[in-house]
């Protein structure tokens, strides 16, 4: 059975971050990778995307795209077929991040676009890939494609996300929670919240690997 897989991305993220998942999930049904650009919340770019898709999909969502996959779960689960929630977090944004999200934000306003992708890249990426020069210039790319207005469009709709623990019981499709064992953004204690709130999902920890999942260790 051939089934649609919606893939979307997570902060300052293109298509590229899927460039390797792409070819594989191709042979399962045809993949398309959602614009989570558009708008500043995760509901509005819920509504966006189930817009533009099909009847009946999968979805695959990292981090910023697994707060999306939450909020389609929670209007249309009947529509999803199978749910994978990549380095993220069914959490609402914590007084931490909102500093640090305005700190940023204020530096993109300011027109100093070029600051951000080392700020964000330190934190993504697990320790042994802090000199990965290839690493480094996938994810700058990755900045510019998605750039300035997509930039503080997702920050605003990270960070007035709404707490999604409460719908997590009520998911029923196959569920996938994977993330980094070295994530710092979303880490291990998130996705183990997760999984054990939605039945018979499994949770997979990937070693010696960050935030960037599906970069770090295709």
């Amino acid at each position: 059975m051939s089934i649609p897989i919606l893939l979307i991305g997570g902060l300052n993220c293109s298509a590229r971050m899927y460039q390797h998942q792409i070819p594989v999930l191709w042979r399962y049904g045809p993949v398309m990778v959602c614009d989570h650009r558009s708008a500043d919340s995760v509901e509005a770019l819920a509504t966006a995307i189930l817009e533009n898709a099909p009847p009946r999909f999968a979805i695959v969502g990292h981090s910023m795209g697994g707060f999306i996959g939450l909020e389609i779960l929670r209007r249309c689960a009947d529509r999803v077929h199978s749910f994978a929630i990549l380095s993220s977090s069914a959490r609402p944004t914590s007084d931490q991040e909102t500093l640090v999200r305005e700190q940023r934000v204020a530096i993109a306003k300011a027109g100093r676009t070029a600051e951000i992708p080392p700020l964000h890249y330190a934190k993504n990426v697990h320790p042994s890939r802090q000199t990965d020069d290839q690493l480094r210039a996938i994810h700058r790319t990755m900045t510019e494609e998605v750039g300035t207005l997509g930039y503080l469009n997702q920050q605003q709709a990270i960070g007035t996300r709404p707490d999604a623990r409460p719908g997590l019981a009520s998911i029923k499709c196959p569920t996938l929670v994977l993330v980094g064992d070295a994530d710092s953004i979303t880490p291990l204690e998130h996705a183990e919240e997760m999984a054990r709130e939605i039945a018979g999902s499994r949770l997979v920890v990937i070693p010696e690997c960050g935030h960037l999942s599906t970069l770090e260790k295709p």
